[in-house]
């Protein structure tokens, strides 16, 4: 959705006898004269500008800059890796090299390098430092925090280019959901119970894009069977969420399985988006027409109104790489993601390709890379 500038910023300062607004537009005329962000940087340095008048407070003022450069460090560095898909594996700093759950999660990374995705991770040791391990450095991103103990960057991204640190966990949670095109998690302490919980209100409250969230045990582990049977006696059976929201989260027993159900997720699904009020889903192959009928009838509870639209053009206001996908639009209500993980499912059920007829079976497919 295009930005809208807002007016509220240079009316602020005109009421105040300060003229700042075409100030700011020459200067980053200056700088970025074709961006078609300007709109965006001019309100940002504007909003700076506030702050500045009303110099409440240095600390305010030292968390905005710490802030602001973080974020602007991480945009800078993640460019280099842009068009790549990203894993971000979960799991505890403290898991012991001779624990099964470190020899699944360096075979986690391994099979992900061999997909061809990146595997992101907090950087430290355990979990962490065996999916490092199995993906090498290549296939490695390390966001790391800075802490006055237990976190010090693990040996494969330790001293790289590969590796962020952070200095506030909100900026760093930031960019583990943010690069993710899908996220892996395994058994782990507060942490990472609170990186699954965050991750899933994001995404059952659609503040972030979908995507596969994997819950990885080893064999006979009981760690996320247990969690989910919480979740399932006391959120769900208490209405606190909706059953659908379940879908959101598979638990899987091998490295094998979690790349799996990456790979489906992505064999026909590509990215989504939307468009004033209308949700779009890129795909990488139309669905025939038996199949829109199919979803026509069972995904209607999706709908605000009117019926799924298939169309090939290209979106307005869309990025021209992505001109070559087709699109599935429709007035989503934005309640139910644990439902729009089904129809997300059903997309990628190769019978209900165009082409390919309605009665051929479904199986992964390779991950496609994006840009």
């Amino acid at each position: 959705m295009p930005y809208v500038p807002s007016d509220a910023l240079p009316q602020h300062f005109k009421n105040n006898g300060i003229d700042l607004a075409l100030k700011v537009e020459e200067l980053l005329g200056s700088v970025a004269p074709d961006s078609p962000n300007l709109a965006l940087y001019r309100d940002m340095t504007l909003t700076v500008l506030r702050m500045a008048q009303d110099d409440l407070s240095r600390w305010n003022a030292k968390i905005t800059l710490q802030a602001m450069r973080e974020l602007e460090n991480a945009f800078r560095v993640l460019e280099g890796f842009k068009g790549r898909r990203k894993v971000t594996v979960f799991g505890s700093a403290r898991t012991p090299l001779e624990h099964p759950v470190y020899a699944l999660a360096r075979e986690l990374g391994k099979q992900l390098a061999a997909a061809d995705l990146m595997v992101i991770t907090g950087a430290g040791g355990g979990v962490m430092a065996a999916a490092h391990e199995g993906a090498g450095l290549d296939h490695s991103l390390g966001f790391n925090i800075t802490l006055p103990f237990e976190q010090h960057a693990n040996a494969t991204v330790d001293g790289t280019g590969n590796l962020l640190p952070f200095h506030f966990f909100f900026t760093r949670k930031l960019f583990f959901v943010k690069e993710a095109d899908a996220l892996v998690l395994c058994p782990g302490g507060f942490g990472t119970l609170d990186e699954a919980l965050e991750v899933l209100t994001l995404i059952q409250t659609g503040k972030s894009p979908l995507v596969p969230i994997v819950l990885l045990d080893a064999p006979g582990g009981t760690f996320w069977e247990g969690a989910l049977g919480f979740i399932r006696n006391e959120l769900e059976a208490n209405k606190y969420i909706l059953p659908a929201d379940m879908n959101l989260m598979k638990l899987v027993y091998s490295a094998e399985e979690a790349v799996a159900e990456i790979d489906q997720f992505y064999s026909n699904f590509h990215s989504s988006r939307w468009l004033k009020n209308t949700f779009v889903i890129r795909m990488h192959h139309a669905l025939n027409d038996h199949a829109l009928k199919t979803l026509q009838e069972q995904f209607s509870d999706l709908r605000l109104a009117d019926e799924f639209q298939q169309y090939a053009h290209q979106d307005e206001y869309d990025e021209a790489q992505f001109s070559h996908l087709t699109r599935l639009a429709f007035k989503f209500n934005g309640r139910n993601h644990g439902r729009l993980r089904e129809l997300v499912d059903f997309v990628n059920l190769k019978q209900n390709w165009a082409g390919l007829g309605h009665t051929q079976p479904a199986r992964a497919a390779k991950p496609v890379q994006s840009t």
